[in-house]
């Protein structure tokens, strides 16, 4: 019945409410107080009655509370989280049911977000004859790119690799896994790379120059070749003793927003917009850090709120000792499977490589950094990168009243996990890099635009952190 009243009147008649039973919750004190009242100790039935109508009073209030928190605070905070999930992650539904009690605002959203989904489906299929023309087009690209014989790395002013083909892919990740929005100091030693550099700038010319990798010693014959002003230059590697089998299967990797990009600063003053993510995830022979032992690594790197196709990493790890049954049944590595693989020593190091620069992100973050920090000593690294919980993303987008398991999560932003996959490192690291992305913008939209502010945002609900572990 009181959903059929209008809310300005439901919300009178709230106030009315409580303004009578406060005032009887009074007389009711009184009535007592001086019925247990003497003549000769009036005062003792007027404390009583002040004592009582102040206990009464509380009870009142805090009724009141969970009223107003179970149909008010709690359907407005549901129904705000499903517009945003609406908006930014295009899925979800507005919760009309808990909101029932607003008056018409549900039906309002509801309406709304119906609009905007068919605002939305209209400019797909208007821009869908241009997108399928854009990918033919990158496909050529691609094949165009692959089919020459050198390798090349085309470099953004502030020296961030924006495209790299498979050749170069190959002679890179000699030195170190090929990365989109990485330095290409990452690879070549500095002093000779910025003589050349500087000389290509100055003289406009194409300039060939001889380099030692940042790493391992490798000696590389390479041009540097201009663009036009302002665009970066190219970077074409020669020399014919780096040339290794190219992996058929990898295409050219580029995204060209990276033209724009900035030299990395402080990343906790950095827009999450323009930062680079590597998403981890880990499967164990247990629950116990402290113990137990990695068994599986998968990770995806996301640049400019995409995942960038081809840079991942799914490796099995050997953890030196038997895996439970019980391990294996969740996910499905056995024993015979990592026979032979690298140890946590080798594994932890190329994973450290591999977020060079990044920020880490995972689904409970403090388990999987847990087992990499206690094996960090042995791999000659220092786990200093800023972290990010998707965990306590959710909590800062959803409240704390939500579930926030990694399933959750997907549900409630339309991420699908095929089933295959679940469970297993590579595939939950992709479905939290797609969670991510799409978190990513509704965090913009909450006014949260820095890292450091995410972090902080965050840090107000770890108390999730400690109950899960």
């Amino acid at each position: 019945m009181l959903t059929k009243l209008s809310l300005r009147l439901r919300v009178f008649l709230f106030f009315a409410l409580m303004a009578v039973a406060s005032v009887l919750l009074v007389l009711g004190a009184l009535f007592v107080g001086a019925s247990r009242a003497t003549p000769e100790d009036i005062a003792s039935g007027f404390v009583f009655a002040g004592v009582l109508s102040g206990f009464g009073l509380l009870a009142l209030i805090a009724g009141v509370w969970f009223l107003f928190d179970e149909n008010i605070a709690r359907p407005i905070e549901r129904l705000a989280s499903g517009l945003r999930t609406k908006a930014h992650a295009g899925s979800g539904d507005v919760d009309t049911h808990s909101a029932r009690f607003l008056g018409d605002l549900a039906p309002a959203a509801e309406a709304m977000s119906e609009q905007l989904m068919k605002s939305t489906m209209d400019q797909a299929s208007i821009v869908a004859a241009e997108t399928q023309r854009l990918s033919a087009d990158k496909a050529r690209l691609t094949a165009l790119l692959s089919e020459i014989p050198v390798a090349m790395v085309l470099i953004n002013p502030a020296h961030q690799i924006v495209l790299y083909d498979k050749q170069a892919a190959a002679v890179l990740s000699q030195v170190s896994p090929a990365r989109l929005n990485a330095s290409i100091f990452d690879y070549f030693q500095k002093t000779p790379f910025m003589a050349a550099y500087k000389k290509m700038i100055s003289t406009g010319f194409e300039q060939s120059f001889t380099d030692l990798s940042a790493a391992n010693g490798l000696e590389f014959d390479a041009r540097l070749k201009p663009l036009a002003p302002g665009e970066g230059y190219l970077l074409i590697i020669d020399d014919a003793h780096t040339t290794i089998a190219p992996d058929e299967g990898r295409p050219v990797v580029f995204d060209f927003d990276l033209m724009e990009g900035q030299a990395t600063g402080d990343l906790m003053q950095m827009s999450l917009r323009d930062l680079t993510y590597v998403v981890f995830d880990t499967e164990t022979t247990g629950l116990l850090p402290h113990k137990d032992e990695i068994v599986q690594i998968g990770a995806v790197r996301v640049v400019k709120e995409k995942i960038v196709p081809g840079e991942e990493i799914n490796q099995l790890v050997d953890p030196e000792m038997p895996i439970p049954p019980a391990s294996t049944k969740v996910h499905k590595v056995t024993d015979r499977m990592v026979a032979g693989k690298p140890t946590i020593r080798e594994a932890g190091k190329t994973l450290h490589e591999f977020s060079r620069g990044a920020v880490l992100v995972a689904h409970n973050a403090p388990f999987d950094m847990a087992f990499l920090r206690r094996h960090a000593e042995a791999c000659d690294v220092e786990w200093t990168h800023p972290i990010l919980d998707t965990v306590l993303l959710s909590a800062v987008l959803f409240g704390t009243t939500e579930v926030h398991t990694l399933d959750a999560l997907c549900d409630r932003l339309g991420v699908v996990i095929p089933p295959e996959l679940r469970h297993t490192a590579l595939g939950d690291a992709r479905a939290t890099a797609d969670v991510l992305c799409k978190m990513l913008a509704m965090l913009h939209s909450k006014g949260i635009e820095t890292l450091g502010g995410a972090i902080a945002e965050a840090k107000k609900h770890k108390r999730l952190l400690e109950d899960l572990n």
